[in-house]
């Protein structure tokens, strides 16, 4: 007889460290939160809202990627921020927001690294990933910052074969609640560093794995291509060198090429 395995604990609001000044509400299901927070942003919503949900069922990454989790599993939410940076320097918000959870996350996992520009990465297995949307609303722009993080999910559950949990690196039972507390006050203490965007630079290059890499960057128009990551330039974007010459990539994907053996 097949054991079905026991249902992942709810996450506790009565134990969840807020941030000063933020306002989290926790709900089961939604398609997703960043277009909740998005909603909420347009009709005049202050900064600091966080809406949580337990069970993601059309959550979107960079790109379009489909980012599905089973309920209670990872931690999925967003967050509204209204940057008081200008706004040459909101290029930055998405490396800083990758930054702030490799930051929450690194006690737990130290050989948690950056893949630019915000995916979260346990050597070549990704752990999370953010997605930062620009809207504008009555009172300005804002910021919707969208988190993913794949908390209790086993090898069967995960999305895709290159990818991991906490609970799988750990080897141990991770406490949701206080995990999303540490994320949210990362995020909140280090949102300063979008004013600093030199001291944002130098603290995001010490963590980003793609520096130094190899790697194939696929453009639009499926364009590829090749050549050494060396640095992240005074905007956010990725310094590459190829055979011909070196070029800034601000979007696209970029893939860390393998060493051969």
């Amino acid at each position: 007889m097949t054991s079905v395995p026991a249902p992942h604990p709810a996450l506790d609001p009565a134990r969840l460290a807020t941030p000063q000044g933020w306002r989290v509400e926790i709900i089961e299901t939604t398609l997703s939160t960043n277009a909740l927070v998005a909603e909420r942003a347009r009709a005049g919503e202050e900064a600091g809202l966080v809406v949580v949900t337990e069970h993601q069922t059309a959550g979107r990454g960079r790109l379009d990627r489909v980012w599905e989790t089973p309920a209670r599993a990872a931690l999925t939410f967003s967050v509204l921020l209204r940057p008081d940076a200008p706004s040459h320097d909101w290029p930055w918000l998405p490396l800083l927001a990758g930054y702030a959870v490799q930051a929450a996350l690194a006690d737990r996992l130290p050989d948690i690294a950056l893949k630019w520009p915000n995916d979260i990465m346990v050597e070549e297995r990704k752990i999370a990933g953010i997605l930062v949307e620009r809207i504008d609303t009555p009172q300005g722009p804002a910021a919707v910052v969208g988190v993913g993080i794949n908390v209790s999910q086993t090898l069967e559950e995960l999305p895709v074969a290159l990818a991991t949990s906490v609970e799988l690196e750990t080897g141990e039972p991770v406490d949701r609640t206080g995990l999303l507390g540490q994320v949210l006050g990362s995020l909140h203490g280090l949102q300063g560093l979008l004013l600093d965007p030199e001291a944002l630079r130098t603290a995001y290059a010490d963590v980003c794995s793609t520096i130094g890499r190899v790697v194939d960057v696929h453009l639009p128009a499926d364009e590829v291509r090749r050549g050494e990551a060396l640095d992240v330039d005074a905007r956010g974007a990725l310094v590459v060198s190829s055979a011909d010459a070196t070029f800034t990539v601000g979007a696209g994907d970029v893939i860390h090429v393998r060493p051969q053996q």
